[in-house]
């Protein structure tokens, strides 16, 4: 496992890089120092790139928040979300848990992600004893961002009317501006523990590498993961079957001070990414 400073000894190894966001790319507000030139770098020197974030809502509206923060489309390949293949599961109906869910959904989430179900046959419902299964897409804008306790009458309103979850964004916590706030898995794990059933759609399920893999169009063994969640980035490369790349910047900031220290917990937890950098730079 080696222990690097910068980005670039690994961009002459791969030829296609699965990129996280949140935690490698930006904090949710602002690039990461450096971030956006390692992004430069890889494009000029030919290499493909796929954004991949467990972000609940469509690839567009990620896509619209990445310019905002100057980062522009041609500084990658393409993006792909667990939004955008929530959408489309609830669209296509391809797999049979989704083919059974129904078409009276509840939305547990703020209004903005509300795009996930936009323009399907669904029909949104406003409380949970007229629905057929719930969406979840994490903490609304009018409760506690790092509390599950506001939301857990509503669950348990969702269990009692025996409904499925989808949960889009399998992410338990984000960084957001320096600050820790709960995503839509703190959510769904709480459901479970309560009875639940839950459909996960986003990393680590090698389901939403499917369409990455087929916007790099690179032969597997040249191909990198970047991420900072041992949970989600590092666990989803190798079910996918591919190398990966352990960011210490994001998620995991406060909790190693040593290479050393890191790495021992990445082979704690059963791990071993090719590599581990302090954050995106080149």
């Amino acid at each position: 496992m080696h222990h690097l400073d910068g980005f670039a000894p690994l961009a002459a190894r791969y030829d296609g890089f699965v990129l996280d966001l949140w935690g490698v790319i930006h904090d949710g507000v602002t690039p990461y120092p450096g971030a956006i030139d390692c992004l430069r770098r890889l494009r000029d020197a030919g290499k493909r790139a796929v954004l991949l974030s467990n972000a609940p809502r469509r690839a567009h509206a990620a896509a619209a928040m990445l310019r905002a923060m100057g980062i522009d489309d041609d500084f990658y390949t393409g993006i792909v979300t667990s939004g955008e293949v929530t959408h489309l599961l609830l669209r296509d109906r391809s797999l049979p848990a989704f083919a059974g869910l129904g078409r009276l959904l509840y939305h547990l989430g703020p209004e903005r992600d509300r795009n996930v179900f936009a323009d399907i046959d669904v029909a949104v419902v406003a409380r949970p004893e007229e629905a057929d299964f719930v969406l979840n897409t994490g903490p609304d804008d009018l409760r506690s961002p790092t509390s599950i306790a506001p939301y857990e009458a509503e669950l348990n309103a969702c269990l009692a009317a025996g409904l499925p979850m989808v949960c889009a964004n399998p992410d338990l916590e984000v960084i957001r501006g320096g600050k820790r706030l709960i995503c839509a898995g703190t959510l769904a794990l709480h459901y479970e523990a309560l009875g639940g059933d839950v459909l996960w759609v986003g990393k680590p399920d090698p389901l939403v590498y499917r369409p990455v893999l087929d916007l790099l169009a690179v032969p597997r063994d040249r191909v990198l993961a970047v991420g900072d969640s041992l949970r989600t980035d590092i666990a989803g490369a190798r079910a996918t079957g591919i190398d990966s790349c352990w960011v210490l910047g994001g998620i995991h900031a406060d909790e190693f001070s040593t290479f050393a220290a890191a790495e021992e917990a990445a082979h704690a937890a059963g791990f071993a990414p090719v590599a581990l950098v302090r954050a995106f730079r080149w």
